[in-house]
């Protein structure tokens, strides 16, 4: 045996769920199917979502990525990512005559309803997410001021607020789960009346693959996520893994596996963030494989089943 071969038994043992959530799957089509229905190019504000192979596969059958619509020709199709934008960002590609799909999770839209009706009622808001990342750009733009973010329990003890009375929050969909609760405790705790959202905000994706990673960590000796570095749930099930005690590497193509990180190993963890495709997973499968993994066994989890209507401008051109 290789120094950097994993034990001659070794077995890589597949999270269930993992990959694609249906946030993502939607987004993804929304872009495809304005191909096929205006050919190419199609405009996409910022990646589509959070991972390098997609949009490489969407580059090469026409889509244009940019970073803010002065980028898009005047009358051009653009879509947003599934991150979701501000009301800003709206307004600019009406006033410019933009063709817009819209392909904004519809579990981030919920979140962007919550905040227009809790400032419609005179709440100021707290949102817990991670400060730059688009989804709380978008978030946060749903309103014009009251808003405050918070990245962790210290920023909560600095917080200054108007009215503690008036006071209520939100989060980011792609959050660690164990990490949130701890911010809510210590807002709740410095600020008792505040609201919290009727069902939370982290999506079910995420609270699922992390979930996931919870039961399998224990039976691994190292545990791989697929994901692109600037993916947040990905980001998340790395570190999570982490927390648990076992080594933990995300990658984002099959060379990026090093043999070091398996060796010697006996149980080789793996999953996929939600924005990270099942063809790339497989590609990592087949990576460790090569590398002197013997076997592949799923474990148990949740089915998923969960999807969301396209926008009804690219519905007719599903035959």
């Amino acid at each position: 045996m290789s120094e950097l071969t994993p034990a001659p038994d070794a077995e890589i043992l597949l999270a269930q769920p993992r990959g694609f959530c249906a946030g993502v799957d939607r987004a993804i089509e929304i872009v495809e199917r304005a191909l096929q229905r205006f050919g190419a190019p199609i405009y996409v504000r910022h990646e589509i979502v959070h991972n390098a192979y997609v949009v490489a596969d969407l580059r090469r059958k026409g889509a244009v990525f940019v970073q803010e619509l002065d980028e898009v020709p005047a009358g051009a199709t653009v879509i947003f990512s599934a991150h979701g934008v501000s009301r800003g960002v709206r307004a600019e590609a009406q006033a410019r005559g933009l063709n817009v799909f819209d392909a904004t999770c519809p579990l981030v839209t919920k979140v962007h309803v919550e905040v227009a009706k809790m400032r419609a009622e005179g709440c100021e808001i707290v949102m817990i997410g991670h400060r730059g990342h688009p989804e709380v750009e978008g978030t946060m733009g749903q309103a014009d001021g009251g808003m405050l973010l918070v990245e962790s329990p210290a920023d909560v003890e600095t917080l200054q607020v108007a009215d503690p009375t008036r006071l209520a929050y939100v989060t980011q969909t792609t959050l660690s789960v164990d990490e949130t609760d701890e911010i809510v405790a210590a807002l709740k705790a410095r600020f008792p009346a505040i609201r919290e959202p009727k069902k939370q905000d982290i999506c079910y994706a995420t609270q699922n693959r992390q979930d996931a990673v919870k039961f399998m960590a224990p039976q691994v000796d190292v545990v791989i996520v697929v994901g692109s570095p600037n993916s947040s749930n990905s980001n998340r099930l790395r570190e999570l893994a982490e927390r648990l005690g076992v080594p933990s590497y995300m990658v984002d193509a099959p060379e990026q596996v090093r043999p070091e990180w398996i060796a010697g190993k006996r149980r080789i963890g793996l999953t996929a963030g939600a924005s990270a495709p099942e063809a790339l997973a497989q590609s990592i499968v087949d990576r460790l494989r090569a590398l002197g993994a013997r076997h592949v066994r799923p474990l148990e989890g949740i089915e998923e089943n969960m999807s969301f209507p396209l926008p009804k401008g690219l519905q007719a051109s599903a035959a």
